[in-house]
């Protein structure tokens, strides 16, 4: 039998879970604590319970996702093989949430404040693999010596341009799925010497 306690983080997660599915949905904009109540089955009472405002439950759901992005690549990138395995594993961690992240990029600068602390954790989670990879093949003369902002900068709005822009991209479907393997080959062969 479970304790309350541990009924209460239940709950917590199953609203969590409900809010990043509408989300990847509809948008954070259009995202109502009534609906995530609705799509959880509980009251819209027990949403304020665990989250004192929708701005918290927001920010609870991009927290969420970030971590989730950033165990994701640690798993996947921990034991890098280089720099198109670090790539590679940064996409496969996107297209498992890429609906919701999708979200993230096109309405970060509408999230709360707080929310900016988030977004820069797990900008600075994928950066620190990436350009870990690339100054190690800059190193052994693989590819050109970039300043690290600018091999990061350079990838994230690569990937951030085919996420906001899909609908150009894709009919149906994952844009990742669709494209990014050739995302991969295009920023490598621009390290090139």
């Amino acid at each position: 039998m479970s304790t309350r306690v541990e009924q209460k983080e239940a709950t917590r997660r199953r609203l969590i879970v409900q809010a990043v599915r509408l989300v990847g949905e509809q948008g954070f904009g259009q995202t109502r604590t009534v609906d995530v109540a609705k799509a959880a089955k509980v009251s819209h009472g027990t949403v304020f319970a665990h989250f004192p405002s929708r701005e918290d439950l927001i920010l609870a759901v991009a927290w969420h996702i970030g971590r989730e992005i950033t165990d994701r690549l640690h798993e996947l990138a921990g034991e890098s093989g280089g720099l198109i395995e670090v790539l590679q594993a940064h996409l496969r961690c996107l297209e498992e949430n890429e609906d919701v992240y999708r979200q993230l990029v096109i309405e970060a600068p509408l999230l709360p404040s707080q929310f900016r602390a988030n977004w820069v954790g797990l900008q600075s989670a994928v950066a620190s693999y990436l350009c870990a990879e690339a100054d190690a093949e800059a190193a052994a003369g693989r590819i050109r010596a970039l300043p690290a902002h600018l091999v990061f900068n350079t990838w994230i709005g690569l990937v951030h341009h085919y996420l906001i822009n899909k609908d150009l991209f894709v009919t149906e479907g994952s844009v990742i799925a669709a494209h990014g393997p050739a995302l991969v080959d295009h920023f490598t062969n621009l390290l090139h010497p």
